[in-house]
């Protein structure tokens, strides 16, 4: 199976030359309710059967932790690289690849999963599109959690726990509007390493400063002793990008990557460049 990376040559240069997929911070993405519209749902549904159980005060106990965990989503927020399941998608070159003036970056999704195996607190997960989490196993775990007396003295671990994992959850999760997308995505939770095994960095933009996690794909693939050619399986030019094929060919083979000079290709997609 193909996942699709769309995006800018800036990026195509960090991850060819660079060795490094840059993981951005989902709470900043395109969805304004990513990972919160999961867990809104998960606690509301939670203090919901608690009260129709007849448990108002541990329903009150969970109005108060949810209250707390949601007030300090930052801590809790998750990076990830998106992918596609769609080749060649024109709403996918508009919305992710500079209005179709930028690049794709077709990755074999077995390796990837490989190299993901290797990495510590990164997975490779599908998203999901529902409006609702009603059904969620999640929520009868809470549930049984604020029965017992006194839980956020007896049993604060596993409640931090399931919550970690509420929020790891969260970042596989969108609104179906969202659904066209198909979208897969590579994701990093910080909050659950046990170690930081990859530290932060900050890209300055002239109005903002923001934090990112790089993931080092080229010692990745060192260890797993993969080539790049191994990983991609190709890169298209975007139907309304400059890039002169040739040319990106010659990048490709002057900075050693040979085994993908073979695989650029243009786009197809008939997508209206922009006027100037």
């Amino acid at each position: 199976m193909i996942l699709y990376h769309y995006t800018d040559f800036n990026a195509l240069d960090g991850i060819i030359r660079g060795g490094e997929l840059r993981l951005n911070n989902i709470l900043n993405m395109n969805d304004r309710s990513e990972m919160r519209l999961f867990v809104n749902e998960l606690s509301s549904s939670v203090i919901q059967k608690l009260r129709f159980s007849n448990c108002e005060e541990a329903a009150e106990t969970a109005a108060n932790f949810f209250r707390t965990e949601l007030a300090e989503e930052f801590h809790y927020s998750a990076y990830a690289a998106c992918f596609s399941e769609y080749r060649d998608d024109a709403a996918q070159w508009e919305r992710y690849a500079k209005g179709g003036q930028g690049v794709c970056i077709a990755f074999h999704k077995e390796k990837l999963e490989e190299l993901v195996e290797k990495a510590n607190s990164v997975s490779l997960k599908k998203v999901l599109y529902r409006d609702t989490v009603a059904d969620h196993s999640l929520i009868s775990q809470f549930v049984d959690l604020f029965m017992t007396p006194n839980v956020i003295e007896r049993r604060f671990d596993d409640i931090q726990d399931l919550m970690s994992e509420a929020w790891i959850q969260s970042a596989a999760f969108k609104h179906p509007s969202f659904a066209s997308e198909n979208e897969v995505r590579l994701i990093y939770t910080p909050f659950n390493a046990e170690e930081a095994a990859v530290k932060p960095r900050y890209h300055i933009a002239w109005d903002r400063i923001k934090k990112y996690y790089p993931l080092d794909l080229k010692a990745l693939r060192t260890e797993c002793n993969m080539h790049s050619a191994d990983l991609i399986d190709e890169i298209i030019i975007g139907p309304a990008s400059p890039q002169s094929l040739p040319i990106l060919k010659d990048y490709l083979s002057d900075n050693e990557f040979r085994g993908l000079a073979g695989k650029v290709k243009l786009s197809k997609c008939p997508l209206r460049k922009p006027t100037t």
